[in-house]
């Protein structure tokens, strides 16, 4: 399957802000530790590798999620980092679900402590300014409405980025340099930056661009993306075809039944011959006297 047909981007010019990069260039322990540490202004020293596209889920009757970098620091503090790259309504509301799915791994059955539950943050990298302050880093904590100092401390935080932002006067110069990385991952910002974290960050990203075998999940995990985008439409296709039998199967009902009245044949006798229930039959004689 062709580049060209598929419309493919190839992975040389993906930026951060595309998933699948993303993904790659996180698994690296060095480089999830400066993402993390940039944005938290401090070193973060993470446990173990990270965990990427960990799948979560509760009961096979409940929605499950799939977190794209998931990992716990030698604090035990957990961080959850997505890039998003589409504008959604329902951000807010997902990550309140991943909060609440995410509490559910980390208390083992029969810890009655709730104060044993880990500190946790979930952090959306977005290319667009979800809530329109035009501001690079949104954080929220729960405090009261009535007395805005008292804090309810229950470890749950919630971090939106926005690599669109225009207060660099009112946040590190290194998040703003990250910000602009992720959407122009380009050895030119890399290299008009100041940090040495970045520079770190874009060899990890040459490293994965140059990578055959990255490449070739590239490739098939765009594949698999058109196959299913294809199905789709084959599945709307027929779902469409389907509705149009339906449609044209009613409107020749409805007239077999109108000839039948006119013949003078009541509702119960045309269910008879026709073999239909009589509530539908005389669903068909108010659309055929209509």
């Amino acid at each position: 399957m062709a580049a060209k047909k598929l419309n493919m981007v190839p992975l040389q010019e993906l930026n951060l802000s595309d998933r699948f990069l993303f993904d790659e260039v996180m698994e690296d322990p060095q480089t999830h530790r400066d993402v993390l540490s940039i944005i938290f202004g401090r070193d973060i020293a993470l446990l173990e590798k990270a965990e990427t596209e960990k799948e979560v889920r509760i009961s096979t009757l409940s929605r499950s999620i799939r977190l794209d970098v998931y990992a716990m620091d030698e604090e035990t503090n957990v961080y959850d980092t997505e890039m998003q790259k589409e504008r959604k309504s329902d951000l807010a509301k997902r990550s309140r679900y991943y909060q609440g799915l995410i509490d559910t791994g980390l208390l083992k059955p029969g810890v009655l402590n709730y104060n044993l539950l880990n500190n946790t943050y979930i952090i959306l990298i977005m290319t667009f300014d979800l809530f329109g302050y035009k501001k690079y880093r949104y954080t929220f904590e729960s405090v009261c409405r009535e007395v805005p100092e008292c804090r309810l401390e229950d470890g749950a935080t919630r971090i939106f980025l926005n690599t669109r932002g225009e207060n660099e006067d009112e946040v590190p110069a290194e998040l703003v340099e990250f910000l602009h990385y992720v959407e122009n991952t380009t050895d030119q910002e890399a290299q008009s930056s100041n940090s040495e974290r970045i520079r770190r960050i874009h060899n990890r990203v040459k490293e994965v661009r140059q990578n055959e075998e990255v490449g070739v999940r590239y490739m098939q995990a765009w594949e698999e993306k058109c196959y299913e985008r294809e199905e789709g439409r084959e599945e709307g296709r027929e779902e469409g075809r389907m509705e149009g039998l339906l449609e044209g199967r009613e409107e020749a009902l409805v007239e077999l039944v109108g000839k039948k009245l006119a013949r003078g044949m009541s509702a119960e006798k045309i269910a008879e011959v026709l073999e239909m229930d009589i509530e539908k039959v005389r669903e068909l004689i108010g659309k055929a006297e209509a």
